[in-house]
């Protein structure tokens, strides 16, 4: 720690690539209003680069910066701030190259999929627990421990706690001063509040699982969903200062929006406007709709985040959505495996894991949530905990399947109208029969290419290779079973896979 005047500096060692510099400043103004009264940025520089950072107050005489360097080498920066004290700071700090499993921020690639940073393929199997953060420490550990043995690598959660069916417990923290009997104070943040969400998304991010944020939501009786613009926009910048150096983040503006009758389509397009202006890298961001999208070719949205809007189609569509927008498509809420009584609740395992197949092999992404009774109202959509269903294992087989895919993604191919097929032409198909159970099907494929082809059950989690190779017109036997998968795979030389197959 150093000193400058009358404000003490801390600058953090050692910095990673795409870690989380934190510069601390103790000092300045604490009497009136530092959330109001003070701003403070920053400029890091790195030769001739250049890029601006705002900081944030976090109670008791500290502010913060934050910072993520994407590149290695010997950073400096500037500060300036209204208040004197905090205005005209330098310093400077190594940045080391990036630590082992850290590849950056989830960027779009391909038009209609992604990647880390560094390229790596990144693909998104994501699930819901919207209140996770706003319960007691030990059923927030437990649903860490949970993810840990799961297949996904996104999670869907609220900033602010949620008021809804299976949800009617006090949150632990509130993001402002005040009580739900005395009203709030929306010019004065609850540090306590932020300090445990992004301690929460850091837990997240060990995990190796991107934190999909949902900045606003309908499901409130506290008033966040209705704070006025002033409040809002306050709101958004301070959240964005504290946790956009956070590699993993994406941004979702509501669950659904349009349920939010109080928030007119100019309140998004200047939510947005917030969240990008001052996020400097530019991470994912979408809004997710109740019944009627969002328009997802407005230039700042990077993916589609869909809900579904038929009862019993929803993946079926995603080549359909894919040509529409010409973004990656994600379905974010298809349904939810379980038994309560809402119709978007209850479908089954096997339901859940059809629309997982359905939407991968038709070129999307698609997303978990469970909601089974439980005796103390712990459904894994709400509050997170642990898993009761039977889709996830099942999840897991299809994400393993991905993997030993093309690594540019799966994208639809040419198929008949009962058997949709993705992947990449003359080199690797996957077929997906749902919840038909045919004996046998005839394919047609380039004469002069040999195939491995393997026959897939998705929900009893087997592969059986069939013997031989195969060519030009022919017959694949199957079992007459549902929800089977056929891969086939090209062949080179002596049987050896090369280029993309798997």
């Amino acid at each position: 720690m150093t000193i400058q005047g009358s404000v003490s500096i801390s600058v953090p060692d050692p910095v990673f690539k795409w870690g989380v510099c934190e510069i601390v400043l103790h000092g300045g103004l604490v009497r009136g209003n530092p959330y109001t009264d003070v701003s403070l940025h920053a400029e890091f520089t790195l030769g001739e680069r250049s890029i601006q950072t705002s900081g944030f107050y976090d109670g008791e005489g500290v502010y913060r910066i934050r910072f993520m360097p994407g590149s290695a080498g010997k950073w400096g920066f500037r500060t300036s701030s209204s208040e004197p004290a905090l205005h005209g700071i330098e310093g400077a700090f190594e940045c080391a190259a990036a630590s082992t499993g850290n590849h950056g921020p989830v960027r779009v690639r391909n038009t209609f999929h992604f990647a880390y940073e560094d390229g790596t393929p990144y693909l998104p199997v994501g699930t819901t627990c919207y209140a996770w953060t706003h319960q007691e420490k030990e059923m927030e550990q437990q649903t860490l421990e949970t993810l840990k043995a799961a297949p996904f690598n996104k999670l869907r959660m609220c900033v602010f706690p949620k008021s809804y069916s299976y949800n009617s417990n006090e949150p632990v923290y509130y993001p402002f001063e005040g009580s739900p009997e005395d009203g709030w104070d929306y010019s004065r943040f609850n540090p306590a509040f932020f300090r445990h969400l992004e301690e929460r998304i850091a837990d997240l991010g060990e995990l190796g699982i991107e934190a999909d944020l949902i900045l606003f939501h309908p499901y409130d009786r506290w008033g966040y969903a209705d704070m006025g613009r002033e409040a809002d926009n306050r709101y958004l910048r301070y959240l964005v200062a504290r946790l956009s150096a956070y590699r993993h983040i994406w941004w979702s503006l509501a669950n659904e929006y349009d349920f939010m009758g109080n928030k007119t389509l100019e309140d998004w397009e200047r939510y947005a406007r917030i969240v990008t202006e001052n996020d400097p890298y530019q991470h994912l961001i979408s809004n997710h709709n109740g019944s009627i999208f969002y328009d997802f070719g407005k230039p700042w949205v990077t993916h589609c985040s869909i809900q579904r809007v038929d009862v019993y189609k929803t993946s079926e569509s995603t080549d359909e959505w894919r040509q529409q927008w010409n973004k990656p498509v994600v379905i974010d809420e298809c349904a939810y495996e379980g038994n309560i009584e809402h119709g978007w609740g209850n479908i089954t395992g096997e339901e859940m894991t059809r629309r997982f197949w359905e939407g991968f092999v038709r070129g999307g992404y698609v997303g978990h949530g469970e909601t089974y009774l439980h005796p103390e109202e712990k459904l894994w959509w709400a509050k997170g905990g642990q898993l009761y269903g039977t889709s996830p294992e099942r999840i897991a087989f299809l994400r393993r399947v991905l993997e030993e895919g093309p690594a540019g993604g799966l994208n639809p191919l040419p198929s008949q109208w009962d058997l949709p097929c993705a992947g990449v032409e003359d080199e690797y198909y996957l077929f997906y029969f749902g919840f038909n159970q045919p004996m046998f099907r005839d394919f047609k494929l380039n004469p002069n290419i040999r195939y491995k082809v393997e026959l897939l059950d998705t929900w009893n989690m087997t592969v059986e290779t069939l013997e031989g190779s195969y060519e030009g017109n022919f017959r694949i036997g199957l079992p007459g079973r549902t929800y089977m998968a056929v891969r086939m795979t090209r062949l080179y030389g002596d049987n050896q896979q090369l280029g993309e197959s798997c």
